[in-house]
């Protein structure tokens, strides 16, 4: 019979049976979910109504993320499906979808952090101070004075919360995806932060 989409076969608000007068349109058609899963990639085009087209994601492993409190986005390896606020199968099949929370690769927003602050991030506090001396003195050698200044400049705002600071230690950062990776086949997000990092860490607890 297909999938439909339509609301001739449900009842009215009253409760009332309506009546058909028509079959089936081509409007009003559905296709079969996506289930994008996390692998090599592999999208497949779907022709649309109007000629327009879809871009089904069956496998993807990799996307754009946002660090929203530093404004950059940078593209990271998707690990795993950890939370999903509507079916637990999801996280246990790794099917991602719009709203999954996602663990993402930390190295590349951890580069980038080190080279634009110059300073280290996720690591212990004494290994840290060390590294940070030893960079100190490469510094001298490689980069300019202007170059310093922009860094000693930075400094203020360098700071990084403790939550995030742990995955970045960890390797690992917690992420939301916000795009639909069965429509646009992309993968694409922003890393979570502050009080909805808070409640998704409190719900992965449970």
């Amino acid at each position: 019979m297909g999938i439909s989409r339509d609301s001739r076969h449900k009842r009215s608000a009253t409760g009332a049976k309506r009546s058909h007068y028509r079959k089936k349109r081509a409007f009003e058609l559905g296709r079969q979910p996506a289930n994008t899963r996390i692998g090599a990639k592999r999208v497949h085009i779907v022709r649309t109504r109007g000629g327009n087209r879809k871009f089904r994601a069956l496998r993807i492993d990799s996307g754009n993320f946002s660090w929203g409190s530093e404004a950059i986005a940078k593209k990271t390896r998707v690990i795993g499906v950890v939370f999903h606020p509507s079916n637990n199968e999801l996280i246990r099949t790794n099917t991602l979808t719009k709203s999954a929370i996602v663990q993402i690769d930390a190295a590349p927003f951890r580069q980038w952090y080190e080279a634009h602050y110059g300073l280290p991030l996720g690591k212990k506090r004494g290994a840290a101070k060390k590294e940070a001396e030893e960079k100190k003195d490469e510094e001298e050698v490689k980069k300019s004075k202007k170059v310093l200044r922009k860094i000693a400049a930075r400094a203020p705002k360098a700071k990084v919360e403790g939550a995030l600071e742990t995955q970045f230690a960890a390797g690992r950062l917690y992420a939301a995806v916000s795009s639909r990776p069965g429509q646009s086949g992309r993968v694409d997000g922003y890393i979570l932060e502050g009080e909805e990092l808070a409640f998704y860490q409190k719900a992965l607890r449970k």
